[in-house]
């Protein structure tokens, strides 16, 4: 049986932005292996400066970042959708090593194959030095 994710494309309004709360969800749960089984086998990434392919390095990417960024927490926003794609923008909070706190602000366009699976996540990503009374995620 082959994997699916839903809901499934063309999507309507409705459900891209079923989709958006399901990665939101997925990414707030900090479940490097759950999130992974949202993505096709061999994805395609680009995250900030790094280029990520497949479930396993998916996987190996985001339990590295939940290492060095502390007490994450993420919002998503719909910007816009067609049959297979999707694009949001977000913003996330978290806390370094050495206790310093960053709001980061981004926008990222996701292409699904037929069975509702990411094949493609192109993520562009800026970092903003915020002091803890500022944040807007607590």
């Amino acid at each position: 049986m082959m994997e699916q994710k839903h809901p499934l494309p063309p999507f309507t309004f409705e459900s891209a932005l079923q989709k958006i709360q399901f990665a939101e969800d997925a990414w707030n749960s900090q479940d490097p292996v759950k999130i992974s089984k949202a993505y096709t086998i061999d994805s395609e990434w680009r995250n900030r400066d790094k280029f990520v392919n497949g479930r396993d390095e998916i996987v190996e990417f985001l339990a590295d970042k939940w290492t060095k960024e502390l007490h994450y927490t993420l919002k998503k926003e719909y910007w816009a959708h067609t049959d297979n794609r999707i694009a949001v923008r977000f913003e996330y909070e978290f806390m370094n090593s050495e206790g310093n706190w960053f709001r980061a602000y981004g926008n990222e366009n996701w292409e699904f194959d037929e069975n509702g699976l990411m094949a493609k996540r192109y993520a562009c990503i800026n970092d903003l030095a915020i002091k803890e009374e500022d944040r807007k995620f607590k």
